[in-house]
């Protein structure tokens, strides 16, 4: 069974209360859970909460909601705890609460490695970087990964370095630049596993948790999508997403009416 699951964390420290934040009249973890609705890989979603708030709106639209402790560390343990007693549970998949727009078959995409060769244990997106601001950002992750298309590195800093190149167009263009898209498929007894390991020395100096997992061994399948994603981390980031809320959500739906 492919388990979707969204944690949901109130007590954000750039943006409390996120998964209650209002979209166009809806919390965005309801946004989160309905996009990850169309999904047709997915068997089952559950929402991983650590407030009574967040499990009341959870239920309130008819998710569930599986209450998780307040010190867990980060989203992959939480999703860890949620599922650990799911016997079912064969592929998880991390979905970003702070997702509100992301794209069904852009999920599809990362899971797809995991049902088609059983030799790989994880999974995540990446799309090529064509924005200069985005290139420059250190919030926003890049990977290279190998022929294979597995992870080499994880880094804030603009990687490859495009020797060549003399602006930050000409890197660009010259180099291919990948960021990061935080979606992760795994195999339960990957994240099992992963989650039981301590921060790692490149982990703690980047603050990216998935170079934990580079770190001890294991090798992540790097997916290359179109799609684009939407993350709210900041107060600026959710006046961004209700204004493309309020632009192509509203504006497409209106029309399919």
């Amino acid at each position: 069974m492919v388990i979707g699951v969204i944690p949901a964390r109130f007590a954000s420290t750039r943006l409390m209360g996120k998964p209650l934040a209002d979209i166009g009249g809806k919390p965005m973890i309801q946004h989160t859970y309905e996009s990850a609705l169309k999904s047709k890989l997915i068997s089952k979603i559950i929402v991983a909460v650590d407030d009574d708030k967040v499990a009341r709106t959870v239920k309130s639209f008819g998710a569930e909601a599986v209450m998780t402790p307040k010190d867990i560390a980060t989203g992959s343990d939480r999703i860890a705890y949620a599922v650990k007693n799911i016997k079912d549970a064969k592929i998880i998949v991390n979905i970003q609460g702070d997702e509100p727009f992301i794209n069904g078959t852009m999920i599809d995409q990362a899971i797809e490695p995991l049902v088609f060769d059983q030799n790989v244990n994880v999974s995540t997106l990446a799309k090529r970087i064509t924005d200069i601001q985005e290139l420059r950002s250190p919030s926003v992750t890049k990977v290279v990964f190998d022929y294979n298309n597995f992870a080499l590195y994880f880094s804030r800093s603009p990687i490859p370095y495009v020797r060549d190149a003399k602006s930050n167009s000409d890197r660009i263009s010259m180099g291919e630049i990948y960021k990061h898209i935080g979606l992760y498929v795994y195999r339960k007894e990957a994240l099992l596993k992963f989650t039981k390991l301590s921060p790692t020395d490149l982990e703690l100096t980047e603050k990216l948790e998935q170079l934990r997992m580079l770190e001890n061994g294991f090798k992540i399948k790097i997916v290359v999508t179109e799609f684009e994603s939407l993350a709210v981390d900041t107060p600026e980031d959710l006046e961004r997403a209700r204004k493309y809320y309020a632009k192509y959500i509203v504006k497409k739906t209106a029309a399919a009416d």
